[in-house]
């Protein structure tokens, strides 16, 4: 199969292990796991974590996943094509995530969570249980997902992000709270109530500050930075923007 597997890895023989993989030193990779072709997982690692909240279905890696040092990911979660990773990053059971998903150093997913394609988490995001996250969503450092209306409690309420939403560096979204497309949640923002599309909030708590498209990129073009598929296309296929630019009469 011509991978590249460290002889101080522990692989489980039931494990499915694609061609090209590469396996870090010191990496335990248990026996409910599929590692698509192409992919690359770093030393210290471990996949396939099994705990009682697990269904007994395998973790699925799509192909060209990219897994950095120290990370773990769980049994019961599947991912698409292009899944990259930065260090000592935790994922829980039952998390499904679409293609080309970047979670940043130290990024922890709670599981029982949605994630749809092109989503981009920076570091020490943490995405709570039951979090629904839609396509082409920005989610910078610190960030925080909520998922409990009255803690500590069992009842977990996630929030939704919706595509092409953007939340800012060091801002927390509270329990059941649904952020429309294309919004912007300013940085530190505390948003306890819902954000209708095109909308910018920010503050603690988060209030409404303006319509989206009123904001201008401080390059001295005059150009509005939103909807920021407008302008910035870095790390999206061109089938894509060009779909973009069409729907926005660009």
């Amino acid at each position: 199969m011509n991978s590249k597997l460290h002889p101080t890895a522990l692989i489980s023989e039931k494990a499915i292990i694609g061609n090209n993989v590469t396996i870090g030193a010191y990496t335990v990779v248990n026996d409910n796991v599929v590692i698509g072709n192409n992919s690359t997982i770093e030393a210290f690692c471990e996949l396939g974590v099994e705990n009682t909240l697990c269904d007994g279905s395998p973790l699925i890696l799509g192909e060209n996943a990219y897994i950095r040092s120290h990370s773990v990911f769980y049994a019961a979660s599947n991912f698409g094509k292009n899944l990259v990773t930065g260090h000592r990053v935790t994922v829980r059971e039952k998390t499904t995530a679409g293609h080309n998903f970047q979670i940043g150093t130290l990024g922890d997913i709670q599981g029982h969570c949605e994630i749809g394609d092109f989503v981009k988490c920076h570091s020490n995001v943490h995405i709570g249980n039951k979090s629904k996250i839609g396509n082409y969503v920005w989610i910078f450092p610190y960030v925080v997902l909520t998922n409990d209306p009255h803690p500590p409690s069992d009842v977990l309420i996630g929030c939704e992000i919706q595509d092409f939403a953007v939340i800012a560096t060091m801002s927390v979204i509270l329990p059941g709270v649904q952020i429309a497309s294309d919004t912007l949640i300013g940085a530190g923002s505390i948003v306890g109530k819902n954000v209708e599309t095109g909308w910018v909030v920010a503050g603690n708590p988060a209030k409404p500050v303006c319509e989206i498209s009123k904001i201008k990129l401080k390059d001295g073009s005059g150009r509005k930075a939103y909807p920021w598929r407008n302008h910035f296309h870095r790390g999206y296929p061109q089938h894509e923007v060009e779909k973009w630019l069409s729907e926005l009469n660009l």
